[in-house]
């Protein structure tokens, strides 16, 4: 296994270039801040950007905890892909990212300066100082269930190779060490957002309840509903879980692993007077 070292100062846009730089030198996977990434997917690792400090953000993405560390080289192993673009914001940090997880020392250092413009590093700088923010090349959908709860964006890359335009799509996220603070979002919220979105539905009546449980990546919703008599049930319900797992996803940034419904009782409705 051949190893490619992408080296650049924190917060100058590495992440940012990091699948540019792979293609470019025919790298399978990436190893960025704690994850072992393949092709657009998150196939082992835990991203430092969970971290509560700085500190703790450093010791992840060089691969102090030995479980964390045990998880990737036996992820790296298996797939056995022929080169590796491990980033870091030092020489020194990459080799000893590669001492760790029992990687071969770097055969070539691509540094940010080579692939990125004096303006372009400036520009990165910038989101991180002011908005602290931080880039992971995965796609967002990829990633939810790592960082739920976490401010997410979108990111879209387009880029020409010859004739080919080519798109890539990143996530921005802010994470929880940032110098902006943390937000949380309590049940209650989230249960009367998941009731309103449920009973705005026609064919859902008034009442009803909602129960919500927290997991590490995401919350699972339990809803107790009046339906409307005569309506069928299962596509009525199917049009809920959508609606209510999408809304509750937008106005929180949390991650909706699953809306468990029951039909508690039927309404009659009233038919108007002529």
């Amino acid at each position: 296994m051949e190893v490619i070292a992408f080296v650049g100062k924190s917060g100058t846009g590495k992440s940012h270039r990091a699948h540019l730089v792979a293609r470019q030198y025919g790298a399978e996977l990436i190893i960025d801040d704690g994850l072992l990434i393949h092709g657009n997917r998150v196939v082992a690792g835990y991203s430092a950007k969970r971290e509560e400090t700085r500190v703790g953000a450093i010791k992840r993405a060089l691969f102090q905890d030995p479980h964390h560390a045990e998880e990737v080289r036996e992820k790296v192993k298996e797939i056995d892909a022929k080169r590796v673009l491990v980033i870091g914001t030092s020489e020194k940090m990459v080799r000893t990212i590669c001492r760790t997880l029992e990687l071969p020392e770097p055969t070539r250092v691509v540094y940010i300066e080579d692939v990125s413009t004096k303006k372009e590093i400036e520009e990165a700088r910038k989101i991180r100082t002011v908005d602290g923010k931080h880039v992971i090349p995965v796609p967002t959908l990829e990633i939810k269930k790592y960082f739920s709860g976490y401010l997410l964006d979108p990111l879209k890359i387009f880029y020409r190779r010859g004739r080919q335009e080519i798109v890539t799509e990143k996530s921005v996220v802010r994470p929880t060490y940032s110098y902006l603070g943390r937000y949380t979002v309590a049940d209650t919220v989230i249960s009367q957002i998941a009731l309103h979105v449920a009973r705005s539905i026609e064919g859902i009546g008034g009442g009803g309840r909602a129960v919500v449980e927290n997991h590490g990546s995401g919350v699972a919703i339990s809803l107790e509903l009046t339906v409307q008599y005569g309506i069928p049930i299962l596509p009525l319900m199917e049009k809920v879980q959508q609606e209510v797992k999408e809304k509750v996803e937008y106005m929180t940034a949390l991650n909706v692993l699953r809306v468990d419904i029951k039909v508690k009782k039927l309404f009659f409705r009233k038919e108007k007077e002529a």
